[in-house]
């Protein structure tokens, strides 16, 4: 079977230099918030371009933090995308707040920001922005909006480290940033990782202490918070796997335009765009016989996946904030056509033709 990721061909590659990294931190005894942890916090605070940067359990914690850094709970509603991870809206729910959806785009799968206006209340407080599947969404227009409304800027970059949007990367663009480092993410950890990041001093003073069961000093509790920290051994394998991510990012970009281009005349596919406005974390295309295309593929030896088949308005878990189908229809389109097809660094040039080929079979 073609994977969605080859894990397994990266650590070929990397056996040797993690291990390395990871005996050093086991030889060290110092497995939470070591040097190791610190200086990957530097490292991707430079590489975002911001001030500050915290490394936290995964990324729905990040996602859960930044939202209580910004003192969001109980009667404040946030906006946000119904076509993304539950993460999104859940951390939301989680705070206490009202998930408040708008629908998207048709040719970015981001948040339409056209839309979002409309949904603006006196209890709004945030807007999360997805970078879905490592597609920058539309900055300018969300900030005027936020600048206009006095709101926060959450931007969800769990999917898009190395982004950029006109010149900058993703994460640094709003009030608070957010990474995941799953295994499967272009930056993966070997187990869960994610980051927080941001140029506020303050919200980064209150999430070191948010992260650490509201305690800056041992044994004193100035706020309730919770245990969310990056352990030493995976910001060991971050950070060397972060000098290889410009590359890796370059060859995800090689993959997706092959696919673009043989398979453009055929199937609605994402554009082929040259600067890092998109940095395919999963490359999606829409095709009206989705599931049979998928099938087809499976008996062929070929991995695919759907991300996702179910929009988070007709999710059961949101079923009391009273959405139907139909309130954002090209959410709820996309969701029946999308289909991902496998994507890495390591995807061989042959392994990729191959999967180009069974589509074509299949087409025709």
């Amino acid at each position: 079977m073609i994977p969605m990721v080859d894990l397994k061909a990266e650590m070929k590659i990397l056996r040797e230099p993690v291990l390395k990294s990871i005996n050093e931190v086991l030889e060290s005894g110092h497995y939470i918030l070591g040097e190791k942890g610190k200086e990957l916090e530097n490292q991707i605070a430079s590489y975002v371009s911001c001030s500050y940067a915290l490394g936290v359990g995964n990324g729905t914690d990040a996602l859960y933090l930044a939202l209580k850094a910004l003192n969001i709970g109980h009667g404040d509603e946030v906006i946000t995308t119904p076509f993304t991870f539950f993460a999104t809206a859940e951390t939301i729910a989680q705070v206490g707040a009202k998930p408040v959806f708008v629908d998207i785009e048709e040719d970015t799968y981001n948040i339409d920001p056209t839309k979002v206006r409309e949904k603006i209340t006196s209890k709004t407080k945030a807007i999360i922005v997805v970078h879905l599947f490592g597609r920058a969404a539309k900055m300018d227009e969300i900030q005027k909006i936020a600048e206009e409304f006095e709101l926060k800027i959450i931007e969800d970059a769990c999917q898009a480290i190395g982004t950029e949007y006109n010149g900058k990367r993703v994460g640094a663009l709003g009030d608070i940033g957010c990474l995941s480092f799953f295994p499967s993410k272009n930056l993966g950890a070997y187990g869960d990782g994610g980051m927080i990041v941001t140029n506020d001093r303050k919200l980064y003073q209150k999430i070191l202490s948010l992260r650490n069961h509201g305690s800056r000093q041992k044994y004193i509790h100035t706020n309730i918070g919770i245990n969310s920290r990056l352990d030493e051994i995976q910001a060991a394998v971050l950070l060397l796997k972060l000098k290889h991510l410009d590359l890796f990012l370059h060859k995800r970009k090689e993959v997706a335009k092959r696919y673009t281009n043989s398979l453009q005349p055929y199937l609605k596919t994402p554009p082929a765009i040259e600067t890092r406005e998109h940095t395919f974390h999963q490359y999606c295309l829409e095709f009206e016989e989705r599931d049979a295309l998928a099938e087809h593929l499976r008996k062929n030896g070929i991995a695919t996946a759907i991300y996702y088949p179910i929009p988070l308005h007709l999710q059961e878990a949101f079923y009391d904030l009273d959405y139907k189908e139909g309130d954002f229809p090209i959410a709820e389109k996309v969701a029946t056509k999308i289909l991902a097809l496998p994507i890495c660094p390591f995807l061989t040039i042959e392994n990729q033709m191959e999967i180009i080929a069974s589509i074509k079979n299949f087409l025709h």
